[in-house]
């Protein structure tokens, strides 16, 4: 929010149009308001704390939104994120319960989960939207709530939803947000990246729901942060937009950005995900890289009706193999895979009548992996169609 502002003040902000927003911008520059806290629109969770924020600057020879060329701000060895014996209890429940995990710069970590889980819980607090009830919390090594205001240049945030001005126009919010930085990427180039520039005059409020979330995305982008914290960025894009934020994305980590993101689309982290972070029952439940969960290259899987009696192929498979039904009617067989192995496994499906469908060798899938992890009481649980997302809605704050 806007130190010295009070509420009927900001409200008054709040309902603006785009035209009357560069005079209170331009106000904001000439008044002892200072930015030391969030902004008031929860879309942009942090900005820069700088002399030009509020103050209409055209800088010369701005670098294109696909490159990142700022030299980096922070300490080589130091984490993204970092947090340890992380402990959250609401209503007397232990929401987050001793968690504690580590994302690095320069990488996407990807944070998994079934609803409820705490996985908001805990981005939240690293955000510094809420205070940690036990452990500690460090972005880029400082404490995000007593330290903020060292962070608020080097963190960009993108909320589910919400956020932005109904009644103001694309370009306009996205250079408003622009102004509250003091090195932003060009606003018109990174419209244009995430194929906003169409439209670009047009209000938020008629906006379909994927050009929303691309434009919430470019807020949370267009300061150049070293750390992201994406919630679910491409929840109803096209096909088509979600292959281009997934290749800025990479672009991000490769330019050195630390990049955490959540999302239900178990196929997207396996694409993405240079570290997977499984949360489930406020505890962390697994954590590496895709090839650490999925198992690596050594396997055979298939598929087949399910309750099939395993004990009859381990008995035909060598010494040291396992066998198991991850979920219903998917089988994994582990172990070295060799011709031999193969047609052992496809001579029992014949004793069975079964047929062996989508048969491959080679490590599982992050889904597969994603669904053992989170299984309740050793029973498999039934992926939904498709066997890449996991159930959508709203975890407990």
């Amino acid at each position: 929010m806007l130190a010295h502002s009070s509420p009927t003040e900001l409200q008054t902000i709040g309902e603006l149009s785009h035209r009357r927003l560069a005079h209170v911008e331009q106000g904001l520059g000439d008044t002892r308001w200072r930015t030391v806290d969030y902004f008031h629109n929860p879309i942009v969770a942090y900005f820069a704390r700088s002399a030009n924020a509020g103050v209409r600057v055209q800088a010369p020879g701005r670098p294109s939104a696909r490159v990142r060329t700022r030299q980096p701000t922070y300490t080589p060895d130091v984490a993204a994120v970092e947090i340890s014996g992380l402990t959250m209890r609401y209503a007397g429940r232990a929401v987050v319960n001793d968690l504690s995990l580590t994302a690095d710069l320069g990488a996407i970590t990807v944070v998994l989960g079934p609803n409820g889980a705490g996985k908001t819980t805990t981005i939240e607090t690293a955000e510094g939207f809420r205070a940690p009830q036990g452990g500690t919390v460090r972005v880029l090594g400082h404490d995000p709530r007593a330290e903020r205001q060292l962070l608020a240049a080097r963190v960009g945030v993108m909320l589910q939803s919400g956020g932005v001005w109904p009644s103001l126009r694309a370009a306009d919010m996205l250079a408003h947000v622009s102004r509250l930085y003091a090195n932003p990427l060009p606003a018109a180039d990174l419209l244009d990246r995430l194929g906003l520039h169409r439209v670009a005059r047009t209000p938020y409020r008629r906006l379909s729901g994927g050009e929303q979330q691309k434009l919430a995305l470019a807020c949370a982008l267009i300061g150049r942060p070293d750390v992201a914290f994406l919630d679910e960025p491409t929840t109803g894009l096209d096909p088509e937009s979600r292959l281009s934020v997934w290749s800025f994305l990479a672009e991000l980590r490769d330019s050195g950005v630390g990049v955490v993101m959540s999302t239900h689309l178990l196929d997207e982290a396996q694409a993405l995900a240079d570290h997977v972070i499984v949360i489930d029952q406020g505890r962390l439940a697994a954590a590496g890289s895709v090839a650490e969960l999925t198992g690596g290259s050594a396997g055979l899987r298939f598929r087949a009706r399910p309750g099939l009696p395993i004990d009859g192929l381990l008995a035909t498979l060598p010494p040291g193999f396992g066998a198991r039904e991850s979920t219903p009617g998917q089988y994994r067989v582990d172990g070295s895979v060799t011709p031999e192995v193969v047609a052992a496994v496809t001579a029992w499906c014949a004793q069975q009548g079964a047929l062996p469908e989508e048969l491959s060798t080679g490590g599982g899938s992050l889904a597969e992996a994603y669904f053992e992890i989170t299984a309740r009481d050793g029973t498999p649980p039934t992926a939904p169609p498709g066997g890449t997302s996991t159930p959508e809605g709203q975890e407990p704050a």
